[in-house]
């Protein structure tokens, strides 16, 4: 996570969430926390007034159930809405958006152009595609600019993306890919931790056991590839020795097709976040 220390954004900004849901909760707790953001400048609109009485009680942020409301008070917009809904909010919001403020969406599925094209001409659009470990200031972030964004621009928003995760700066081309990837990427992960787990217990294991000694492996294995900067394959390879019981495992994760199952999986992924993309 990032410290307070910043460099681009300035004192006193003020951030407005249109959406107040999970993945606004994980920004605006990241931006609190890191202290790069008062939770007093930042406000969050909602059309679910328990919602807006959680965060208003948890994280301490101003609450209102007028998106126009949040635009006008805020510096930097985040698009945080379904994806079915946010022509309408754009619409609605639109009067209110100027060229000074920096819009950033982090609705799947929803190109640039399509945000721009319902904003004032000369919009400043940012489309992001986090995923859930926001919530435990771990996210996975890639960032796309749009055609009226500056440098500057992007780096304030790397910076204050860094507040609950990593973040990567990319073309928009890429992120049905990153969606397909990192953003339905918790789920696989999920999904192995329950598997191993499952396992655990068929062989005796406590499944409160399993389930903690799986996830923790997946997270151990993980630190490992981001912090020694081996190959993920180099890695495997010094876990297997001749003979044992590890590369005896991994025959029968190769024979039960393991690796072309995760690549089917991302590429499904990928073309639904494709299909999703093109009908707007």
């Amino acid at each position: 996570m990032a410290s307070a220390q910043r460099s681009r954004v300035p004192p006193d900004m003020a951030v407005g969430f249109i959406g107040a849901g999970r993945m606004a909760q994980a920004m605006a707790r990241g931006f609190i926390t890191s202290g790069i953001i008062k939770a007093g400048n930042i406000t969050a609109s909602d059309p679910d007034p328990r919602m807006l009485n959680y965060i208003k009680k948890n994280l301490g942020i101003n609450i209102t159930d007028s998106n126009k409301e949040v635009v006008q008070k805020s510096q930097m917009i985040v698009l945080a809405v379904k994806p079915n809904v946010v022509s309408l909010v754009l619409q609605e919001v639109s009067p209110t958006v100027s060229k000074e403020k920096l819009v950033v969406s982090i609705a799947g599925g929803i190109p640039i152009s399509f945000i721009e094209k319902n904003l004032p001409e000369g919009s400043k659009v940012i489309r992001v595609m986090p995923n859930t470990p926001a919530l435990v200031l771990a996210a996975a972030s890639v960032l796309a600019p749009g055609k009226e964004v500056d440098s500057n621009d992007t780096e304030l928003v790397i910076e204050l993306l860094q507040c609950f995760g990593i973040v990567e700066p990319g073309s928009e081309k890429l992120l049905d890919a990153v969606t397909g990837l990192s953003g339905s990427g918790p789920a696989y992960a999920f999904t192995a931790i329950e598997a191993l787990s499952d396992g655990g217990v068929k062989m005796g294991l406590p499944r409160d056991l399993a389930i903690k000694l799986a996830a923790q492996t997946l997270l151990g294995a993980a630190k490992m590839v981001l912090e020694t900067g081996k190959h993920p394959g180099q890695l495997k390879d010094e876990v297997c020795s001749p003979g044992g019981t590890t590369i005896a495992a991994m025959h029968k994760l190769e024979r039960g097709g393991f690796r072309a199952t995760l690549i089917d999986a991302v590429e499904a992924a990928t073309l639904r976040a494709k299909e999703l993309g093109e009908t707007k």
